[in-house]
């Protein structure tokens, strides 16, 4: 079986945007893992959150969290502590959706890639699937935190 590769060019740019944003804005510190290749719809979490983007190409991104990771960080971005989902994790999976797109993005540019992003979208539940708007590969990225990991989804026609 051949080893699959990815071009760090083009992953190293959302490996600093979640690093960044996470430290930044939840004082979670995240470890990356292994990009892997996806093959499934399925969610590897309760709450995900993506954003379509166009330019350079065309694709979407999205970020994936267990339940208690998601109450933990963006319970940290509001410096409160969140017991239940809701809107409040809604609302900050969609945010931290758009400013991690966005920070990647930031990085992209500066090799020349130029994208411009939708609105997030957020999804939730047990079981829900995230489904990218490409025929293109789901490129994983896994990211351990003390709260759990999450992973970001990227995915260009």
């Amino acid at each position: 079986m051949r080893k699959r590769t990815f071009d760090v060019d083009f992953i190293n740019p959302f490996l600093q945007a979640v690093i960044d944003v996470l430290t930044t804005m939840a004082q979670v510190v995240p470890t990356p893992g292994r990009p892997f290749l996806k093959e499934s719809t399925f969610a590897r979490g309760e709450v995900s959150g993506i954003i379509s983007v166009s330019g350079y190409s065309n694709g979407s991104i999205a970020l994936t969290f267990p339940e208690d990771c998601a109450k933990v960080i963006v319970g940290n971005m509001l410096n409160e502590s969140i017991r239940e989902m809701g809107p409040d994790v809604y609302d900050g999976v969609g945010e931290l959706t758009n400013m991690i797109s966005g920070q990647a993005r930031k990085g992209l540019a500066t090799q020349g890639m130029k994208f411009h992003a939708g609105i997030p979208k957020v999804l939730h539940g047990k079981g829900h699937t995230v489904v990218h708007p490409t025929s293109g590969p789901v490129i994983g990225i896994p990211f351990n935190t003390p709260f759990g990991d999450l992973t970001v989804e990227v995915s260009l026609s």
